[in-house]
């Protein structure tokens, strides 16, 4: 990438030294910690921090020039050689910058939001479109006010797609995000349960997931999850909806699972390949294979990149343990939507005698937490041999199964600690065995795999 003089010149209301510089940037950067040479700075305010006070560190991590908020002092201390673009707002400045940037550079955009997948989307996109041209994708989780602006200002200068991943917690942020973005086409991967504290409802999550059409270019595709009732309110020729319900515009038909992924039709693609578990990723190749053909990517090229596709770690990511156990880490994050999915993942398996859901404590989930934990109670049956929950949230999932269960043979524990989990596990691993891990980000249910690798006793007794 190379940010030039003359962008940021253009939002800034004065410069400290001359107005004829000819300078270009390598990077942008709004930390010193990860600050490289020639990097323009960026100093952004928050609630516990200041990052003007670490102006000094900048330069002494290599950085060229800074932008700079026009009514906080400059320290003295500063190199008088040193180049500073005054501005009302640093964040606002940084969004005004990634937005005359997109334009400069002038990719195809395509923006990617959901309450669940939107990372394994943009992913499998990224893979599929490096076929047809240079493609740059948000890194991380920089997919919010601060992170999008940065992922668009890191794009390579010959960039031809841009994909940006979308998130938010409240009204008005996917609207922010997409408006600055502008993008060519956009994808709705599926409404879910996450966020409902601020939302209040599934409706209101899919009104807020909807604010992504409002910065589409004249002539811009919007492709949305079609077998979802709340996305039904978005029609129009912008529209193309893909699921697996006959009246989509997209139909996925033919689906053939085993144990290296699925095999599938897709209506205007043609036949396709997926090395990857879940049937819920079928609908999320089908998304991206879409948007792809909108794009004019050829067959070739979307077949070839599914096969290849790399999906961020800890989602449905497959593991041999050392006594030859799978397992399938799936546990970057959770929702209840996303935690049936991925049970329903499990039991799609064949040619295991022990099929070990290990399950945790779901977040923000607002005041109907309870019910959406015991609802996954209803995914809970054969083949599954062994259910572990884990947390106390996570309990609640437990409690709802040992309800329902009467004699059908599934062995079920609760365990208050991930340690504990494990320890249950142990004895019941082999090349036989597989293992699902799912829950919430601040569980850290995937810290199991270093429990599992130490020695110890466990019980696993119905």
């Amino acid at each position: 990438m190379s940010i030039a003089h003359h962008l940021i010149k253009s939002i800034s209301t004065h410069l400290r030294l001359t107005e004829d510089v000819n300078a270009l940037f390598s990077s942008v950067s709004i930390d010193t910690r990860s600050l490289q040479e020639g990097a323009l700075y960026v100093p952004i305010s928050g609630e516990r921090f200041d990052g003007h006070q670490f102006i000094e560190k900048a330069i002494e991590e290599g950085a060229q020039a800074s932008i700079w908020q026009k009514d906080i002092p400059v320290p003295a201390s500063l190199p008088a050689e040193f180049q500073l673009y005054f501005v009302e707002d640093t964040l606002l400045a940084l969004q005004k910058l990634a937005k005359l940037y997109r334009k400069e550079v002038n990719p195809k955009v395509i923006g990617v939001t959901g309450s669940n997948g939107k990372t394994t989307v943009k992913d499998m996109l990224a893979s599929i479109l490096s076929y047809a041209g240079t493609t740059y994708k948000t890194q991380g989780n920089y997919n919010n006010h601060i992170g999008l602006p940065l992922t668009i200002l890191g794009m390579p200068a010959d960039c031809q797609f841009l994909i940006l991943e979308m998130g938010m917690s409240g009204f008005g942020e996917i609207h922010l995000l997409s408006t600055l973005s502008e993008p060519d086409a956009a994808i709705i991967t599926n409404i879910g349960e996450s966020h409902m504290e601020q939302l209040g409802s599934r409706e209101g999550i899919a009104k807020a997931k909807a604010e992504i059409r409002d910065g589409l270019v004249a002539g811009g595709m919007l492709y949305i999850d079609g077998d979802e009732p709340l996305l039904q309110m978005l029609k129009g020729k912008d529209v193309c909806t893909v699921g697996f319900d006959r009246h989509n515009h997209n139909q996925v038909t033919n689906v053939l699972v085993d144990s290296t992924g699925f095999q599938f039709k897709l209506h205007s693609v043609g036949d396709l390949t997926l090395p990857m578990l879940g049937k819920h990723n079928v609908k999320n190749a089908a998304l991206a294979a879409s948007l792809a053909k909108g794009l004019g990517v050829s067959f070739s090229h979307i077949q070839a990149g599914l096969e290849q596709v790399k999906v961020s770690g800890m989602r449905l990511e497959r593991l041999v343990g050392d006594h030859g156990e799978l397992i399938i880490n799936d546990a970057y994050n959770a929702s209840p939507t996303s935690m049936k999915a991925s049970v329903d993942a499990l039991k799609d398996l064949d040619g295991f005698t022990h099929y070990i859901a290990v399950l945790g404590d779901m977040y923000e989930l607002g005041a109907n937490e309870k019910a959406l934990h015991e609802q996954i109670a209803d995914n809970i049956e054969t083949p599954i041999t062994h259910l572990v929950t884990v947390g106390e949230k996570g309990k609640w999932v437990y409690e709802a199964t040992k309800k329902q269960q009467k004699s059908n043979g599934i062995t079920l524990h609760h365990a208050p600690t991930v340690e504990e989990a494990a320890n249950l596990i142990k004895p019941l691993l082999n090349d036989q065995t597989v293992i699902l891990l799912k829950a919430s980000r601040g569980l850290k249910l995937e810290t199991i795999l270093n429990y599992l690798k130490e020695s110890g006793k466990g019980e696993m007794n119905k």
